[in-house]
């Protein structure tokens, strides 16, 4: 056993999604698309007596950290700090939850394999509400498409093979659980016709384009949000809503472009790593 471990795991915004429920939360999951970034959370955890979670610095109460924890059968400190804000669309929840079940994999030399803890991390977000999909898109890394819902085991990925810069805006969060918990055949029909599309035109352009179709059918925008993604097409750029957060995405500098003061960063190229001792 290591004194301690840390990973880092990439930031993940949805653009569009299905919500596809199942009693088995390792089938269970969402179909869709989205972009990975090179901000993201750092997760540290080192044995501990009684367990503990912390995000920037902050005790916090993260029930798929806790989750993920208990499946592993180990007690420990985790500490993560985020570049990114909580509820707003970024997948910190699943964020800490797979970077917790890396780096305890490997203080405790539990001896699971990536898929494994993948899967459990998922499985931790499902039970606990508060993502279908951040966790496998947040393993792969780059610009994700969820073909099939579920852990790896389950799922099925594909990719948009481009990694542009990203611009971000963040007025504030969504309750991904409130609006899970609601009826999602309106939000889930709109994420599917906007995955068929995407899939028959795998592009950045396409990928905006239907993220802003799908806002917009599933009745998700909010005021600001619909405000900030005009005046970034008024401005010659492209942009949509990160799911689900109050929070707008463009590509390249469309928010600079459009007079915001935006958050910059790129697709991370890869996923969810070890960092090296």
């Amino acid at each position: 056993m290591s004194d301690d471990a840390t990973a880092f795991v990439p930031g993940h915004i949805t653009g569009f999604f299905s919500a596809h429920p199942d009693d088995d939360p390792a089938v269970a999951g969402s179909r869709g698309a989205g972009v990975t970034l090179s901000d993201g959370v750092t997760v540290t955890v080192e044995p501990a007596d009684e367990p503990v979670v912390t995000l920037d610095g902050e005790a916090v109460e993260m029930p798929p950290v806790a989750d993920v924890l208990s499946a592993l059968g180990v007690t420990a400190a985790v500490r993560a700090d985020s570049e990114l804000p909580l509820g707003a669309g970024f997948g910190v929840s699943g964020a800490m939850a797979l970077g917790t079940a890396l780096a305890a994999n490997a203080v405790f030399e539990s001896g699971r394999s990536e898929n494994e803890l993948v899967t459990l991390a998922h499985e931790a977000e499902v039970r606990a509400g508060t993502g279908l999909g951040d966790v496998v898109a947040q393993a792969r890394g780059g610009m994700p498409i969820r073909v099939d819902p579920g852990a790896p085991d389950h799922g099925r990925m594909d990719g948009i093979p481009a990694r542009p810069h990203i611009e971000y805006v963040a007025f504030g969060g969504l309750s991904t659980a409130d609006v899970l918990a609601g009826d999602t055949t309106t939000l889930t029909a709109a994420g599917e016709t906007a995955l068929d599309a995407l899939l028959e035109e795998p592009t950045v352009g396409r990928f905006l384009s239907e993220s802003r179709r799908f806002a917009r059918d599933a009745n998700l925008l909010t005021d600001r949000v619909e405000a900030a993604i005009d005046d970034v097409r008024d401005a010659g750029g492209d942009a949509s809503m990160a799911m689900l957060g109050e929070t707008v995405f463009a590509v390249g500098s469309g928010l600079s472009d459009a007079g915001y003061d935006p958050e910059r960063c790129r697709i991370h190229p890869a996923g969810a790593t070890l960092r090296s001792e």
